[in-house]
């Protein structure tokens, strides 16, 4: 591995890190459950993962495990992740080389979202028109993310305007090109269906974006200019002041 490598993978894994503690101040995090992934070679398939049993809050850029997609015997290994995390991360990035990373939560929000019948998220503001047409329910949970159910889970996100998957009686997960774009996407995601969820305990009218107005906007957010990378600096330059050990 070259210079120029090396430094892009210690980003690669700063950058992870940072958003495991990111989300830890969100309160999106839960126990030590959840599972946030990244791929570091181009085909996807070897990928950086939360170390098994380890709370967001202790996560950092060394601590992450580095496996491989294509290597049965991972499961064998001391390091070897979590089941749920090997099952569902796993059959994504074998399947899926457009989801560089892969970022799964059971948020409170967007659970809450995937508990009802109707778990899509409409356009009802300009946060939630971002994932217009770029989301996809399943409504056919069948048991914790083990092998079966990740590769089922894998083939609902083969196309690539597909950017989150809304798991039906689970939680949300969400894909990106980078950390940055991923991380944006779940941020946005919790914030959105925070704003419909409260929007329907109103028990009042909902104001419905057209179609043709909640794509144009869906298109704006994926065109805007550096938005998700300024925000993931902006976080790792909190977390440089207060948390620095995450880089470590």
């Amino acid at each position: 591995m070259n210079q120029h490598s090396n430094l892009t993978h210690e980003i690669q894994r700063c950058d992870l890190a940072a958003a495991f503690r990111w989300t830890v101040r969100l309160n999106m995090h839960e126990a030590v459950a959840n599972h946030f992934s990244l791929a570091v070679n181009p085909g996807g398939t070897r990928f950086l993962i939360n170390p098994n049993g380890r709370h967001f809050s202790r996560i950092t850029a060394t601590s992450l495990v580095e496996i491989d997609a294509e290597d049965p015997d991972t499961m064998q290994r001391p390091d070897a992740p979590d089941p749920t995390a090997w099952g569902l991360h796993g059959a994504i990035h074998r399947a899926c080389p457009h989801a560089v990373c892969v970022m799964h939560v059971h948020s409170v929000h967007a659970t809450v979202l995937a508990a009802l019948e109707d778990s899509h998220l409409p356009a009802i503001d300009q946060n939630s028109a971002m994932f217009h047409g770029r989301q996809v329910v399943d409504g056919h949970y069948g048991g914790m993310a083990f092998e079966e159910e990740g590769a089922r889970c894998a083939e609902l996100l083969a196309d690539p305007k597909i950017h989150t998957l809304i798991m039906g009686n689970h939680g949300v997960l969400v894909i990106g090109r980078s950390v940055a774009e991923a991380f944006n996407r779940l941020y946005y995601f919790e914030r959105a269906a925070e704003t419909y969820i409260r929007a329907l305990s109103t028990g009042r009218p909902l104001r419905l974006m057209s179609d043709a107005v909640a794509e144009k906007t869906a298109a704006e957010w994926e065109a805007y200019p550096g938005f998700a990378n300024a925000h993931l600096s902006e976080i790792r330059a909190i977390l440089d002041r207060e948390e620095p050990d995450y880089a470590g």
